[in-house]
């Protein structure tokens, strides 16, 4: 297009970095409508088309929805009230980069359990990233019981400290599926049960050990329990290992 500062809807696009897809739906939206040529009816973008493209990217850039930008476009000023969209918005992003963080902590322990391990069983690697990803929610449940100390010593366990009870979670659920069937008194499986509780009653530390031990069971939402925390096991497998480790327990006791 000859004519200065005005531009095709390609050479916009390649000005701009904007793709032409997304052009025509900002034109559809009424968000950035160019003049158009009266014979041919293609769009024609100007100087101030550009202008109007850098306010919506910056709201975009800000949070902001493409209807919500509409609105904003026509503001000659802004006061008090745009604060409070924007509060909303950074409520928003810090839950987003919360959640980011997280999934990234994720990720590195999955890498480095598959790099230990080589090859891991599904259901349990599934199980074990679950409960990653719920570990706010496991921190929140605490808290409705009243368990808010031992949610945050739970809170404050290193990367390396999870890494280590997800390896030993790993190795208990590979030796349940191993040993599943043997007798309970088997040397084996009470070795096995020997080391999980250990290695719990260790992660979860003395005071708080004795916290979760206080808790009142017919209080409790098992179903709850159930989907924060699934099992990696089947029905059977589940109930085999509760059994052997009531007759540690009754052992321990004694």
């Amino acid at each position: 297009m000859n004519k200065k500062n005005e531009f095709s809807i390609g050479d916009f696009s390649e000005k701009t970095g904007i793709p032409i897809p997304t052009l025509h739906y900002y034109d559809e939206l009424g968000i950035l409508r160019p003049d158009k040529n009266p014979s041919s009816g293609h769009r024609i973008y100007k100087y101030q088309d550009i202008i109007t493209l850098q306010k919506i990217l910056s709201l975009k850039f800000l949070g902001y929805s493409l209807d919500e930008t509409a609105n904003l476009l026509t503001e000659s000023s802004f006061n008090m009230d745009l604060n409070k969209s924007l509060l909303l918005h950074l409520q928003a992003f810090e839950k987003e980069k919360e959640q980011m963080e997280q999934s990234i902590k994720s990720i590195k322990r999955v890498m480095e359990l598959v790099k230990e391990e080589e090859e891991i069983d599904s259901t349990i690697l599934f199980s074990l990233i679950h409960n990653m990803r719920s570990e706010p929610i496991h921190e929140a449940w605490m808290q409705r019981q009243e368990l808010t100390d031992v949610a945050k010593d739970l809170s404050m366990k290193s990367e390396e400290e999870k890494l280590t009870i997800d390896k030993i979670i790993l190795q208990l659920s590979n030796e349940v599926k191993q040993l599943y069937g043997q007798p309970f008194e088997d040397p084996k499986v009470q070795a096995m049960v020997k080391a999980y509780v250990e290695a719990s009653y260790s992660f979860v530390g003395e005071d708080s050990s004795e916290k979760l031990a206080n808790i009142h069971l017919e209080n409790l939402d098992i179903e709850e329990l159930r989907i924060m925390a699934p099992s990696p096991f089947t029905e059977d497998e589940e109930k085999w290992l509760n059994q052997a480790m009531e007759l540690y327990m009754k052992k321990e006791v004694l």
